[in-house]
């Protein structure tokens, strides 16, 4: 399997990531409305957005079009942009979210920490929630000021009525300190390596099964 940093560069600098990225966003939603369809709950499709997409003025039509195509609800869709990325121009930024945000789909910021952002742009982007870089998250068993940091934004986040999701957890050590410091969600190799669709669903069934269980019980 090659890795999306193998490849993603050469797609910007050739302009391929356009329609790399349409079909990503196209399969997606189609895999998410059939999960949906087969019985599993709403499940929350997080898709990245590039720099060209994100400066394409036909990137609301085309994400509006493919929802409709799938049969996917907006609130199925969360569009993942750099924290780089959206302060490239704050106050166009703001005008792009705020149309995805009309239309109901969700908005997080990824790689949170390696960028400037400003608190304020943040609450002006409306973001439902950040995504917490993988450096940080990497350094967390050993002494470092990353603990503070993490527990820092975490709160920051929080004040600010944001969800935050840690990448990159790779041990057992680093899924507790981030539980302990209120991380709301977490992702990474720890809970599983890359695997495909049939497999995916798999583990959600498997996941969802001793939940109705306890419940019918």
């Amino acid at each position: 399997m090659l890795p999306p940093t193998q490849f993603i560069p050469l797609a910007e600098e050739t302009g391929l990531i356009e329609p790399i990225g349409e079909w990503v966003l196209r399969t997606a939603c189609a895999q998410a409305a059939a999960w949906h369809s087969s019985g599993l709950p709403a499940l929350r499709m997080g898709i990245n957005v590039s720099a060209r997409q994100f400066n394409n003025p036909s990137l609301e039509s085309v994400v509006a079009q493919v929802l409709a195509d799938c049969g996917l609800a907006p609130e199925q869709l969360e569009l993942e942009i750099t924290e780089s990325l959206s302060m490239k121009d704050p106050e166009e930024s703001i005008r792009i979210l705020a149309s995805f945000k009309a239309l109901g789909i969700g908005i997080a910021i990824d790689d949170f920490g390696t960028g400037y952002s400003n608190l304020v742009y943040l609450r002006r982007f409306r973001v439902r929630r950040i995504k917490l870089d993988r450096s940080f998250v990497s350094e967390l068993g050993s002494e470092s000021s990353s603990h503070a940091i993490v527990e820092a934004i975490v709160a920051m986040a929080h004040k600010l009525d944001l969800q935050v999701v840690a990448e990159g957890v790779e041990t057992a050590e680093q899924r507790e300190h981030l539980l302990r410091y209120g991380c709301d969600e977490l992702q990474g190799f720890w809970f599983s390596r890359p695997v495909d669709a049939a497999t995916c669903g798999s583990l959600l069934l498997c996941e969802i099964k001793p939940d109705n269980e306890r419940a019918k019980a």
